[in-house]
């Protein structure tokens, strides 16, 4: 029997060790268990290896959750410009993408680095890979049984993220502890995950794979669980459906067996604005083929693509009847199509559901019926828009258990 530390926090990832390193250097005594051989790997590779660390836009709008305001608070006393700082101060050079999205210049590793290093300012204990066998409540102290020993604290903090990638050692756990202890579970799905269609609704646009376009797209509605979304990103073509930001975005309000609304042209930049009636009505186009117009702002594979679909190839635009010219607009601006499904976890950023969060305070992270048992990170029932944000959360939610702590 080892003598009682203040907090054994269970998950060595972005949330857990930050929260770890935080609480560490208020004075707590920290110990950190983890059943994986390397720690860090879902930041490691996160990003295309850079780590998408976080976002300088982050807040409660980039957030979904059955209680929309539950992030406000950990947002607000930890937000991403406090991160940043402390990235700034390990001199990790960074730079920003695209909408507020943060990469490192060099690699993901400089963020795991980092992470120890705060976790040795605060004389953290870490141990891996260790196996959580159980963990049971004993008045106000808490008995973790591990394949190494028994431990006992004052604070268990359960950080074990979520479902998606299991190759990498993901687990539900965080999610059996919070059953085993009475909580309630918003039931995971996959997230930021690519969506598959059957050949029959996907038609001739499998054959564009690879093709990537700036797109509008809408997914969900007002009584779907987390809402409905509207955004502008880039829409891959892939031989098993679709992908890209834009898909992945939409797939965390997509519920099965409902549509997705694409408008191919919503997105398009161009000098002086584009008019998407002026493109149909335009008379000067007269003379030119159906194609060859929709190629003036669409890739020539895929406006070849839906020139065909209408049977309008080959076909100059006098000849196209205002009938046949509205169908083709709808079909391009309003392209609605049921997917068959989601890649499931192996493809999924991250995990849709988690621990409920009216079973938490959200100042402190902490079980409203269980006083010193904690959840943090992925495992909540929070999660974010592609871009970053998802990491801020691990961040926000990890440092607000530490204060408490």
């Amino acid at each position: 029997m080892s003598k009682t530390w203040d907090a054994i926090v269970i998950g060595g990832g972005a949330a857990g060790l930050f929260c770890a390193g935080v609480a560490g250097q208020l004075g707590k005594r920290v110990l950190v268990l983890d059943h994986a051989e390397v720690l860090g790997e879902k930041i490691r590779i996160s990003g295309g290896g850079r780590c998408n660390f976080t976002n300088l836009h982050s807040s409660p709008a980039n957030f979904l959750s059955l209680n929309q305001h539950f992030v406000k608070s950990a947002l607000a006393r930890y937000p991403s410009s406090e991160f940043i700082k402390l990235v700034s101060a390990y001199k990790i050079g960074y730079h920003e993408k695209h909408q507020g999205q943060l990469f490192c210049d060099d690699s993901a590793k400089q963020i795991i680095e980092m992470l120890f290093a705060e976790c040795a300012k605060g004389k953290v204990n870490i141990r891996h890979p260790v196996t959580v066998q159980s963990i049971a409540q004993d008045g106000d102290q808490w008995t973790v049984h591990t394949n190494v020993g028994i431990e006992k604290t004052k604070s268990v903090v359960m950080a074990t993220g979520g479902l998606p990638i299991p190759a990498i050692g993901a687990t539900a756990y965080s999610l059996d502890i919070a059953k085993q202890f009475g909580l309630k579970v918003v039931d995971p799905r996959p997230a930021l995950v690519p969506l598959s269609f059957t050949a029959d609704n996907f038609g001739n646009l499998n054959e564009l794979a690879g093709l990537s376009v700036p797109v509008r797209i809408a997914s969900g509605s007002k009584g779907h669980r987390y809402g409905a979304c509207r955004f502008n990103e880039d829409l891959l073509l892939t031989h098993k459906g679709l992908s890209g930001p834009a898909v992945l975005q939409a797939s965390s309000y997509w519920e099965e067996g409902e549509p997705i609304h694409i408008d191919w042209l919503g997105a398009i930049e161009r000098p002086g604005g584009f008019n998407c009636d002026e493109l149909f009505n335009n008379e000067e186009n007269r003379l030119k083929l159906t194609e060859t117009i929709l190629a003036s702002v669409l890739p020539q594979r895929l406006a070849k693509a839906f020139a065909d679909q209408k049977g309008l190839t080959g076909r100059k635009w006098a000849e196209v009847s205002k009938k046949d010219r509205q169908a083709l607009k709808e079909l391009i601006t309003n392209w609605s199509v049921k997917p068959a499904g989601t890649l499931g976890w192996k493809k999924a950023e991250v995990m849709l559901g988690g621990v409920d969060t009216k079973e938490l305070d959200g100042q402190t992270m902490m079980s409203r019926n269980h006083p010193g048992l904690f959840f943090i990170g992925e495992c909540v029932d929070v999660t974010g828009h592609l871009g970053g944000h998802n990491f801020q959360w691990a961040w926000a939610s990890g440092f607000a258990c530490a204060q408490a702590l």
